[in-house]
């Protein structure tokens, strides 16, 4: 739930702000750029506790969690800062599985690079019927 419900809003709308809107506007960036930091802070006073979120087995909390942090410099973040969850993001990072999954994802992602895509995405084709 916690992935749910603050973790993938909460940095999706802090890429939103700070990539793909069509204006910067301050107050945005900041708060979402602020909660990103503050949600990492929470991750990783998690992990200080425990080697993965759940417990000390990997589960499907850190399988959901870990592609929402892959952007963290997107984020407004220093992974530094955390560095229980530097240590389990790398952990995770280096999972063959994560690996492969990554790499496939990155091969076939396709960047939002011009007007029509932007449009498509964040204006108003994405409420049109399809």
């Amino acid at each position: 739930m916690f992935q749910m419900g603050g973790v993938g809003p909460m940095l999706g709308q802090a890429h939103h702000f700070r990539i793909y809107a069509p204006e910067k506007i301050d107050y945005a960036v900041n708060r979402y750029t602020n909660e990103a930091k503050r949600l990492y802070g929470v991750i990783d006073r998690r992990l200080a506790e425990s080697k993965y979120l759940a417990g000390d087995s990997y589960t499907i909390a850190d399988i959901a969690t870990f592609p929402w942090l892959r952007s963290w410099e997107k984020q407004g973040i220093v992974l530094t800062d955390y560095p229980h969850l530097k240590r389990w993001f790398d952990e995770i990072n280096a999972r063959p599985a994560v690996q492969k999954g990554t790499t496939m994802f990155v091969d076939v992602r396709q960047p939002v690079a011009d007007d029509k895509a932007k449009e498509i995405l964040f204006g108003a084709t994405q409420y049109a019927k399809r």
